[in-house]
C-alpha cells in the first residue's frame, strides 16, 4: 500500500483555489502510483472561517465535493470540508472516497472550544465513530481533537481498524529545545495509540497561517510497533509518500496481543455502572 500525505497550505475561504490545488496534488500522486492520498482537516476551506462558515459550507451532493469524489479513480482520497447537512447543520467533516464514490463520512465528534478555538459556535457535533472496509483493510477516520479523547481511537481499534487516519489543523503553541511543543505532544499521543492498539497511525497536518495562527505541518506516520517511520518537514508544503506493509499489523498484534485480550464486556459493564452513578449523583456499587 503506497500512501501519500498532502501537507498543503489551504487559502481561507477560497474554495475554487483550494479545489484546484487538490486536483493538482491528486494528479501528482497518481503519477507516483499512490494508492491512498490524505489531505488535512478542512483542506477545502481553511480553518478560521468564523462568519464565512455559511458561505463555504457544501452539501455532499454539491458540484465541488462531487468533483473531488470523482477524482478517486485508481486512487483513494481523504479530504476535509464544511458539510451542510440535510437538516441544515454545519459539520467539520472528512470524506473517504474510492472508485469515484463516497465510502465513508466522519463528522468531528469532539469540537475544539477552549483557548482560541470556538468550533461549537459554528459546527454541530458528530454522533458516531465507525471503522470501514477498504481494499487495504479496515480503516478509521478521526479529526484532530477526536484523537485526544482516548475513547474514539479505542472504539475504532475494537471495531477492527488497522490504520487510523487523523486529519488536523494543529497550530504552533509553544517551542522547546526539542522543537514545537504541540508537535511533540502529537507524536507522544499517536505513538501510544499505535503501540497500544497494534495499528498504523497517520497524522496529516497543514501549513500556512490564518489570523496570526501558524500551522506547522510535520505530518507523520507511526507503525504498529510505535515507531515513527516517516515525517514531513515543518513550515513547508510537501507531498510525503511511503509504502506501508499492512502485514505489520498482524505481526504487532501477535507480539503484543492487547486487543486480543481486551475485556470488552468488562468495559461495557463498568461504563454502564459509572453512567448510572453519575445519573444518581452518588455511589452505585
Amino acid at each position: 500500500m503506497r500512501i501519500g500525505i498532502a501537507q498543503m497550505r489551504p487559502q481561507l475561504g477560497r474554495l475554487e483555489q483550494n479545489i484546484e490545488n487538490h486536483l493538482k496534488l491528486i494528479n501528482k500522486a497518481k503519477e507516483k502510483q499512490v494508492d491512498l492520498l490524505v489531505f488535512p482537516e478542512l483542506s477545502v476551506t481553511g480553518y478560521h472561517l468564523f462568519d464565512i462558515t455559511f458561505d463555504v459550507a457544501r452539501r455532499l451532493t454539491s458540484a465541488e465535493i462531487q468533483m473531488l469524489i470523482q477524482q478517486a479513480d485508481g486512487i483513494d482520497v481523504v479530504f476535509g470540508f464544511v458539510e451542510h447537512s440535510s437538516d441544515h447543520y454545519f459539520y467539520n467533516s472528512a470524506v473517504y472516497a474510492s472508485h469515484r464514490r463516497l465510502t465513508h463520512l466522519h463528522r468531528k465528534v469532539y469540537l475544539s472550544t477552549y483557548g482560541t478555538f470556538h468550533e461549537t459556535r459554528y459546527f454541530g457535533t458528530g454522533k458516531s465513530v465507525r471503522s470501514f472496509s477498504t481494499r487495504f483493510g479496515q480503516l478509521g477516520l478521526l479529526i484532530s481533537e477526536d484523537a485526544w479523547h482516548f475513547s474514539l481511537p479505542y472504539l475504532l481499534a475494537m471495531d477492527g481498524a488497522e490504520l487510523t487516519i487523523v486529519l488536523s489543523n494543529s497550530i504552533v503553541n509553544g517551542v522547546t529545545k526539542e522543537g514545537i511543543l504541540t508537535h511533540q505532544k502529537w507524536k507522544t499521543l499517536l505513538t501510544s495509540h499505535a503501540m497500544g492498539y497494534g495499528n498504523f497511525s497517520l497524522f496529516a497536518n497543514r501549513v500556512g497561517s490564518e489570523d496570526n495562527f501558524s500551522f506547522y505541518g510535520g505530518s507523520f506516520i507511526v507503525d504498529p510497533f510505535g515507531e515513527i517511520v516517516t515525517e514531513a518537514p515543518v513550515f513547508q508544503e510537501e507531498l510525503m509518500i511511503l509504502d506501508l506493509d499492512m502485514d505489520q499489523v498482524r505481526q504487532a498484534r501477535f507480539q503484543t496481543p492487547l486487543l486480543r485480550d481486551e475485556k470488552i464486556n468488562l468495559t461495557i459493564r463498568e461504563l454502564q455502572r459509572i453512567r448510572q452513578k453519575q445519573t444518581d449523583g452518588g455511589e452505585n456499587r
